[in-house]
């Protein structure tokens, strides 16, 4: 017999597990799936971590509608589950006249927008607050409220808070089919079946193939993908904003941008490709975005680069959001083409969503003990010391630091395991508590975290992944013994 829900959300990256939680305010039973082994995998894992202020989106699209008034729900969602944020604004700089033309264009779309307190800076007033930058620059548009944040670990906060008001998450589930039966969805999975009353498809790149398995095609996703370089935390005051180049068709183009981890990011570029599974990097891309890079600010020490990577942006046909009820499936509800702004927009796209569900259903009925916060995280390096003292004195694991690029200690490596989505794979623990995400990127640390994660897990140090269940570290011991004689 088939588990019944009252709503299946596919996906489990930001907008799934943001949907899902807004969700949980309500007396319905939840199921999140998701075909990788951990929440916040793949487009919510790699990219530029900005919450965009919402001037760049062309006024009337999705993009338009949700982006500035999702920047401003940030600091409340985020002072709930304790997840890092920061409104370091942003500055989208200009070298010539066609620049110029570009920033005015979009400093008026801005205002349209509703994005608050915007304003242009000539060269003078660009230096003064970034004296880094490229001396040429000839003007800025200055938007105070953008900001940073890791868009993983918001995803993961919101997943643990989902599931601690009642939702379920279901991972390495790969959907294959759903069928319409009645007034309710069958999802057909490679571990199960589920049926459904409501969906909601937050399936990023792969968002159009689950739309087509219940209507008539309507748009297509093809995946654009960006590079980027990570320097070292080791560099400081390099910029203090996000700083942008103007933007072309292209996009926005290539950006430096402190983290709130202390790192700082260069990039993306955009290429269009094919494959929704490739990730790889491509050294001619990370050229271009060095070159570019160095445009806005020749200073950058890329000999303190300590990581690339690439991610993708599942870009529509529609060249907008596609957020709604699908027109020929009553109760299928989608969240489509979300690349840039689709992070900075999640909260306000959340509460529209939720919404329309709501007048679907006839009328939610809230919980009475909905909790809309987690337990906090301990973040040992940044606590003072007699913090510290007092953590190490309860607990002894905090004194066995086991990743020394990033001061991070056994005891909250144990923790972001055993809480609710928890870590199951060494980047799982990565992208939660920062071992391995230093200067030697997991060179000292990890074995030590595949060896806690066995133990924590009740497994063979075999059977930890790097991240997906394929991606196996270990396959056996370098010397075996064979009738008492090591071969």
């Amino acid at each position: 017999m088939n588990d019944l829900y009252d709503i299946v959300i596919i996906g489990a990256g930001v907008s799934g597990t943001y949907i899902a939680r807004e969700l949980s305010r309500y007396d319905l039973k939840i199921l999140i799936l998701d075909k990788d082994n951990d929440v916040a995998n793949e487009t919510t894992s790699a990219n530029s971590a900005i919450i965009h202020a919402g001037y760049d989106p062309k006024p009337g699209t999705a993009m338009a509608k949700f982006n500035a008034p999702g920047n401003l729900m940030f600091d409340k969602v985020c002072k709930e589950l304790d997840v890092p944020f920061k409104r370091c604004g942003s500055l989208v700089i200009g070298f010539d006249d066609h620049d110029k033309e570009t920033i005015e264009t979009i400093y008026q779309r801005g205002l349209t927008n509703g994005v608050p307190d915007i304003r242009i800076l000539n060269h003078d007033e660009v230096l003064e607050i970034e004296p880094n930058l490229n001396p040429d620059v000839k003007l800025a548009l200055y938007a105070p409220t953008a900001g940073i944040i890791n868009p993983w670990e918001l995803a993961i906060a919101l997943a643990e808070n989902a599931i601690d008001n009642g939702a379920e998450l279901k991972l390495e589930t790969r959907v294959t089919d759903i069928k319409k039966e009645d007034d309710s969805y069958l999802i057909i999975t490679d571990k199960g079946n589920y049926l459904t009353k409501y969906v909601v498809n937050c399936a990023g790149v792969y968002a159009d193939d689950i739309h087509n398995m219940v209507a008539k095609p309507s748009y297509s996703i093809r995946p654009r993908k960006g590079n980027y370089y990570v320097l070292d935390n080791s560099v400081k005051n390099l910029v203090d904003h996000v700083i942008f180049q103007a933007p072309t068709k292209k996009g926005k183009g290539v950006l430096i941008a402190p983290t709130v981890d202390g790192n700082f990011l260069i990039g993306p570029d955009s290429d269009f490709i094919d494959d929704k599974n490739d990730n790889s990097t491509g050294m001619d891309n990370l050229n271009y975005i060095k070159n570019s890079g160095l445009k806005s600010c020749p200073s950058i020490p890329f000999d303190k680069v300590i990581r690339s990577f690439a991610g993708l942006r599942a870009t529509s046909d529609h060249e907008d959001f596609i957020i709604g009820e699908v027109e020929d499936s009553k109760g299928f509800f989608e969240v489509g083409g979300f690349e840039s702004p689709g992070l900075s927009s999640i909260p306000a796209v959340a509460e529209y969503v939720v919404d329309l569900i709501n007048q679907r259903h006839g009328g939610l009925r809230k919980k009475d003990d909905f909790n809309p916060t987690r337990r906090p995280v301990i973040r040992f390096n940044h606590l003072p010391q007699e913090v510290k003292a007092k953590l190490i004195q309860k607990d002894p694991a905090y004194a066995n630091v086991i990743c020394r690029c990033e001061t991070i200690t056994e005891a909250e490596i144990v923790d972001c395991i055993h809480r609710k989505a928890g870590a199951r794979s060494l980047k799982a623990v990565k992208k939660r508590v920062r071992p391995g995400a230093g200067r030697c990127q997991g060179g000292f640390c990890g074995p030590k975290v595949v060896e806690i994660l066995a133990r924590e897990l009740g497994k063979d140090w075999s059977d930890i992944p790097y991240d997906s269940s394929k991606a196996y570290i270990l396959t056996g011991e370098t010397k075996e013994e064979s009738g008492g004689e090591n071969l």
